[in-house]
């Protein structure tokens, strides 16, 4: 996984702002429509919360020491909302379908692999969090 590659896609995309959101919400709800009801009924906030997370996450993909924390605690928090180990298959292919959209024909085999395998790392580390305990 190329931390640089992604990095720099993940800008090219972010330029274009609230609009990937909106994006990745209405192919996430196509693709999975009993999972709207898990949001609000006005989704601007909810649009740049998923930036700000997917910023952060980006921004440290190559510092474990930070990444990990901030996924485990994502993690628990989006258990706490109803999140189940099954959403998170359909939530990164809506992400990877919404990141292939924005980056046009700069999209290839590499990037795509890159990001399925990050967002691995992503949907693990958070769904081991969400079936830890509660201390």
């Amino acid at each position: 996984m190329d931390a640089q590659k992604l990095k720099d896609n993940f800008a090219q995309v972010g330029s274009n702002g609230i609009v990937v959101a909106e994006y990745f919400y209405a192919d996430l709800f196509a693709r999975e429509p009993q999972l709207r009801s898990m949001f609000p009924g006005a989704m601007s906030k909810q649009h740049e919360v998923l930036l700000g997370a997917l910023s952060q996450i980006v921004s440290t993909v190559d510092d474990t020491d930070t990444l990990v924390p901030f996924l485990q605690d994502l993690g628990r928090r989006h258990h706490g909302f109803g999140v189940a180990a099954e959403h998170y298959g359909p939530v990164g292919a809506s992400l990877l379908a919404t990141l292939a959209y924005f980056s046009g024909p700069d999209w290839n085999e590499d990037l795509e692999r890159d990001w399925a395998a990050a967002y691995g790392v992503v949907a693990q580390v958070m769904t081991e969090a969400a079936a830890e305990p509660v201390a």
